[in-house]
This record gives structure tokens, sequence and C-alpha cells, in this order.
């Protein structure tokens, strides 16, 4: 991640609505499927605003991150147990030791995404799991995905694929963000049309209070909808693996 992506994610983190939306997603399986107490890991903590909801939901937590800038950042918000470690090499946590693992928007940054949820494996309990995010739509991929160091989009099948290889199971996956999917085609249409026009460092696009409200509102139905019906499109997929 580029140091100048991490102060964003510092400025927007508490109340952006994708930021918020995610976060609210996540808890609410982590609820479901993993829920406290015990010890949950982050691969890829970012501004580390995550660790803090889980450390209030009852979590002891423990961060990983390639950055030395986002784990000093980490520990000045309070949390020691943060660490600059590469996900591919082996966790540095005793096995079995952990009730749940969560990886947002991680595995598309990662050359051998199966290497590293083999290592979070290793370090669950037996019925402890994963929450994962990744992008979706492989035909989506461009400028903007490698701008920000992602190897893939993913499509449902290679997700699951990438699971069970690593010995999950598959307990629960969705698709979430779809209500701004018609904005997201208007936008990597024009990129492909327009290229230099749309060359820009990868950011995310500010919207008026009243319309974070909006997006907040529409991702809440989402949920409602997801957790009765499921959600057919949508420009990420979530997963739930469990050991």
């Amino acid at each position: 991640m580029d140091p100048k992506h991490l102060d964003e994610l510092v400025e927007l983190e508490d109340s952006y609505w994708w930021h918020v939306a995610k976060r609210d997603l996540v808890m609410s399986l982590l609820d479901k499927h993993f829920a406290p107490p015990g010890r949950i890991v982050e691969g890829g903590i970012g501004s580390a605003r995550n660790l803090l909801e889980f450390q209030e939901a009852g979590y002891h937590v423990t961060g990983y991150d390639v950055m030395q800038e986002s784990v000093d950042h980490a520990r000045q918000r309070g949390l020691e147990d943060c660490h600059v470690h590469d996900l591919h090499q082996p966790w540095p946590l005793e096995k079995e030791s952990t009730r749940a693992v969560v990886l947002l928007d991680v595995l598309e940054h990662l050359a051998d995404p199966v290497a590293v949820l083999k290592n979070a494996y290793e370090i669950l309990e037996p019925g402890g799991g994963v929450v994962a995010t990744v992008p979706a739509y492989k035909w989506l991929f461009g400028k903007w995905d490698e701008q920000l160091g992602h190897y893939r989009r993913y499509t449902a099948n290679e997700l699951r694929e990438h699971a069970e290889a690593a010995g999950f199971t598959v307990t629960w996956q969705n698709r979430w963000n779809s209500f701004t999917l018609p904005a997201a085609l208007a936008v990597r249409t024009w990129s492909k049309v327009f290229p230099k026009e749309a060359e820009s460092t990868p950011e995310f696009p500010r919207v008026s209070t009243g319309m974070n409200q909006a997006l907040l509102t529409a991702a809440s139905v989402e949920r409602s909808v997801m957790k009765r019906f499921g959600v057919p499109v949508g420009l990420s997929l979530v997963g739930v693996f469990t050991k």
C-alpha cells in the first residue's frame, strides 16, 4: 500500500460509507459464525480501525501488516499486539490459538493467497474460521487495480477454490455492494475509452454527507436482503470459511 493511501484510510474509515458498511457486514458475520471471546487476527490492518471495533466487541486482537507505517499507527492507537509480518510466511502464533481471522480486501494483493489461507488455517481453533472480502468480476480489472497492487479480481468459483485448497469448508459466500455497480461500470467504461484522462492516483470518490448517508442506508437494506435471499450481483465477494 502506498503510504498516501494509508493517510486516506485514516481520514475516511470512521465515517465513509464503504468502510462503515463493510465493517458492519463483517461484524454481523463474526457475531453469527465466530462470536467472541477469543483471539481475532487481521491480516492487512490498514489504519487499524477494524481492530478497534473487534476489540470493543470482546476479542483479543492481533494484527499483521507488511507496512511499518500501519503497525506504528496501530500502536499509537493503543493496539500493541500488531507486527510487521509477511502473510506468506508462517504466522507467529500457536496452533489452534485463534477464534477468527479477517482478510478484508487482502487476498487480491497476494501472490499466493492459498498459502496465506493455509497459514490462517494452522492457527485457527477447530470450528474457527475466516471472514474474507475481495473485489469481484475479472472483466472489471483495470488501471485502478494495478495502481492498488492487485494481482486479480475474483470470481465466486475462484474464491471458493482458494478456500477449499487451504482446507476450509466454505460455510457461506455472497456478493455485496450491488447498488454502486452501475456507477462502477460507467467509470470503468470511461477509463477504457479515455485512458489518459482517467489516469490518477486511486482514491475513494468523495461524496456529500447526504449521499454518504443514502449509501449507508442502501448497504443496510442490502444486508437485510442478503440474509434472506442472497444478492446476485455486487462489486465485491464476501466469504465465511470454517475449519
